[in-house]
């Protein structure tokens, strides 16, 4: 039920959940470090799937696994792993707040496939666009310490979330979004823990219990920015979610050290503007 009195939590909740995210991606950076990627993000999956059957198994029973589109929901969950996969190997090459602006170049990435779909895009939407991906080739442009393959990989991972944000579009009329999510985390398991076999590498007990906070943190993130559209509307809300930008450059500068050139910084200026313009023009399309 919406409650619309209290758009201040709203607000709350989406930086609340801006700045755990930011933390989680700060944290699996750290542990990538010590550890093969796969080993890291397959024990954030196993810790959010025990979580959620935890959770929401007991309330919903078989009905947590009942889907209509099957095909669809591997899909989801394959392209959450790439997400996940490239993104976080991209941190061993990027600085954290730089590969997020990236990664959050999504809405500019899904207008243009939603173009390619045959979705009417209009004049305001091109120019946002144009303008978001201008401020990528800002934070990665030539002769910039970012300038190098690796910046393939946070953009690699926008693109599968791209993808992953259209499947979601498609199911959300048919399916319940519990479900949606715990599948998703069921697909990560089992890709993973093949993966993980060829990687692995026994973990301390401190670094262990680090890997399953991934989890939990991952899940607590998302929870939050769900429960803060309860309390306020998504127009509203869009300019707060950028803050997880924000606050991954606070992370990376107190955690590694790093602090964003003027360059970068004016690219994620221009990246937060596209996808606020977007949100404007959606707002303005969409009747009250």
């Amino acid at each position: 039920m919406n409650d619309g009195r209290h758009p201040l939590y709203g607000v709350l909740l989406i930086l609340l959940s801006g700045l755990l995210l930011a933390s989680h991606d700060g944290l699996a950076k750290h542990l990538s470090g010590l550890y093969p990627v796969f080993l890291v993000i397959w024990a954030r999956y196993i810790a959010q799937t025990v979580l959620m059957t935890l959770l929401f198994v007991p309330r919903m029973g078989p009905r947590v696994l009942r889907t209509r589109r099957p095909g669809a929901q591997l899909l989801r969950g394959l392209s959450l792993v790439g997400v996940s996969l490239l993104f976080i190997n991209g941190l061993h090459y990027i600085p954290l707040a730089e590969a997020t602006a990236v990664i959050f170049l999504t809405p500019v990435l899904v207008t243009i496939a939603s173009a390619l779909l045959g979705e009417r895009i209009g004049r305001s939407q091109w120019i946002a666009l144009g303008f978001g991906l201008l401020g990528v080739l800002i934070i990665v442009r030539p002769g910039s310490a970012l300038f190098t393959p690796a910046a393939l990989l946070p953009l690699g991972a926008a693109l599968s979330f791209t993808l992953y944000q259209l499947v979601t579009r498609r199911l959300a009329g048919t399916e319940h979004p519990v479900t949606s999510n715990y599948l998703t985390s069921l697909v990560g398991c089992v890709v993973l823990s093949g993966l993980v076999l060829f990687n692995w590498r026994t973990p301390t007990l401190h670094d262990a219990v680090l890997m399953a906070a991934l989890g939990g943190m991952a899940m607590l993130g998302h929870l939050l920015l769900t429960q803060a559209f309860r309390y306020a509307s998504a127009a509203m809300l869009a300019p707060f979610t950028y803050g997880q930008i924000v606050f991954a450059g606070i992370v990376g500068f107190f955690a590694f050290g790093h602090a964003p050139d003027g360059g970068a910084l004016l690219g994620m200026a221009i990246i937060i503007a596209s996808g606020l313009g977007m949100a404007y023009v959606q707002r303005r399309r969409v009747p009250a």
